[in-house]
């Protein structure tokens, strides 16, 4: 487990659909992939996370896998499946569909078969104060019948099935490691009962990009969202 990470403040829950308040921290762990920006923006590559859930009309769960410690980007952090669009995904947003669709079944061993499953969330781009910058659609998808998640003990070496109040109660006691975005989501999932009320809910949403900025403070950083005093 990444121990450079730190703990996150408590913070007030914000309702559903909404962004969460600003928080201590970095965006992402992990060394020279993390470090501060100080010259020209760099150019954000698009990226695909899906938000794999579990429970029906009954209960909300979300799976999480672990990278392995030996990353350096990330590494030991809990996360959502995703990753980068590579160029055999294609152009637009079927790409960043393929690389949704892929992302999952070689992190988690879930196959997608309709792209249709796919329900779009967010879209969030990584400050510009951030070396290593990623456009990343967020996705939505029920785990299909029958199916369960596989790792493959290299890339990711553990998962689990999280409620998301779980998930942040294991983050702010330390049996876990987080980070902004992940925990940002996951907040915005607790007010849910169930996997059709989100999925509902998520069909009507309209997402626009957000854009995260880092205030560098010393050796700390705040992460600012939009309409924060300060933006």
């Amino acid at each position: 487990m990444d121990s450079s990470a730190p703990d996150d403040p408590v913070r007030e829950r914000p309702s559903p659909g909404e962004p969460p308040p600003a928080a201590t921290g970095p965006i992402v762990p992990g060394g020279e992939h993390n470090s501060y920006n100080p010259g020209a923006a760099t150019r954000p590559r698009q990226a695909a996370t899906v938000i794999l859930l579990r429970g029906g009309t009954d209960a909300l769960e979300v799976l999480l896998v672990r990278r392995t410690p030996k990353a350096k980007f990330m590494g030991g952090v809990w996360v959502f499946p995703g990753g980068a669009v590579d160029a055999d995904d294609g152009d637009g947003e079927d790409a960043v569909s393929a690389a949704a669709i892929r992302e999952l079944h070689e992190e988690a061993g879930i196959a997608l078969e309709d792209p249709g499953e796919l329900v779009a969330f967010s879209r969030w781009i990584t400050p510009a104060e951030v070396k290593i910058r990623f456009d990343t659609h967020f996705f939505l998808a029920p785990l299909p019948p029958g199916q369960e998640p596989r790792i493959d003990g290299e890339e990711c070496v553990e998962h689990g099935w999280f409620t998301p109040q779980a998930a942040l109660d294991a983050h702010a006691a330390g049996s876990i490691v987080l980070v902004f975005p992940t925990i940002a989501h996951l907040e915005r999932l607790v007010p849910f009962v169930s996997v059709n009320a989100l999925l509902a809910h998520a069909r009507e949403l309209t997402v626009e990009p957000v854009l995260p900025k880092v205030i560098v403070e010393g050796d700390s950083a705040r992460v600012l969202m939009p309409g924060d005093p300060g933006y």
